[in-house]
């Protein structure tokens, strides 16, 4: 199905937020939306070929045929005039069938927690493991959005900000509202807490630190500008650190973009340590940015 939206649906209030916010989504875009539940057999110790397990199957496969009708309806709820909302049941682990389906999606939507094996996290397994491997954006619906707030874009130089730089630009033109555009600079080193014990201080020129912060931003954000004059931005420099920051700025924003990998420590993971944070503390939706 090409031109499309997919969302990752379990049943749970999670999964069903993130239906309303995909269907909202793919309005925006011009997208259809394609509600996929995957499920795999419980550990139950049923003799192969038993009647146990023969009157199991159906019953899993009817609950979930279930939580999928329940889903599509919530999404011709949210947005009576999307063109096309298709629900698909999958025999399969939820990981592998979704991460293989991103391939051919424009935009992979899941809820921040889930029912199963990953339910209790402050962020479900899935949405973490296809946040680093999906073949598509994934925009992980968490926290409560401000739907005034303007689209937050994290800023650090690095190739996955600048995927991230470029969606926020297109994300603000489509929910006509501003960008706010934030990189964050400090004075130390490390990932521990900076003051006695903590990393030692490599600079003291704050005021070239901070002046190179601002052309960062101001280079970044060019390309932006001029495809979208009529964007209003607000480049923010922050002297802190930048997970705490990110946080921050994240209560007040409809919705968060960050790139997958940025600079730092953090090199040669698939999804850096700055993403996970925000996925398991923004107190908005995160979109990451893949290239």
């Amino acid at each position: 199905m090409a031109g499309h939206l997919l969302v990752g649906v379990d049943g749970s209030e999670s999964s069903l937020e993130a239906v309303a916010v995909a269907a909202h989504e793919a309005r925006r875009r011009g997208l259809g939306v394609r509600i996929l539940n995957a499920f795999t057999w419980p550990m139950l110790k049923f003799p192969h070929g038993s009647s146990s397990e023969t009157t199991a199957e159906p019953a899993l496969r009817r609950r979930a045929e279930e939580t999928v009708a329940a889903a599509v309806e919530r999404a011709r709820a949210e947005e009576p005039d999307l063109g096309s909302v298709q629900g698909e049941v999958v025999t399969g682990e939820a990981l592998t069938v979704l991460a293989a389906r991103s391939r051919d999606a424009d935009l992979l939507v899941v809820g921040s927690r889930g029912l199963g094996a990953f339910s209790g996290l402050l962020v479900g397994s899935i949405a973490v493991h296809l946040a680093a491997h999906a073949d598509c954006p994934v925009l992980v619906v968490r926290g409560r959005a401000h739907p005034e707030g303007p689209v937050a874009v994290a800023v650090d130089g690095s190739d996955a900000a600048k995927a991230a730089v470029e969606e926020g630009f297109d994300e603000a033109a489509r929910r006509g509202t501003g960008l706010l555009a934030v990189h964050v600079w400090n004075t130390w080193s490390g990932t521990g807490p900076a003051g006695p014990g903590g990393p030692a201080p490599l600079w003291f020129d704050t005021d070239k630190l901070r002046e190179d912060s601002e052309q960062a931003l101001s280079g970044a954000l060019a390309a932006g500008r001029a495809r979208h004059p009529d964007v209003e931005v607000e480049a923010r420099s922050v002297h802190g650190r930048v997970r705490p920051s990110l946080i921050e700025t994240s209560q007040e924003a409809s919705l968060l973009v960050v790139g997958a990998r940025g600079r730092g420590g953090f090199q040669g993971l698939l999804l850096g340590s700055v993403s996970q944070a925000l996925l398991q503390h923004a107190e908005c939706p995160v979109l990451v940015m893949r290239r």
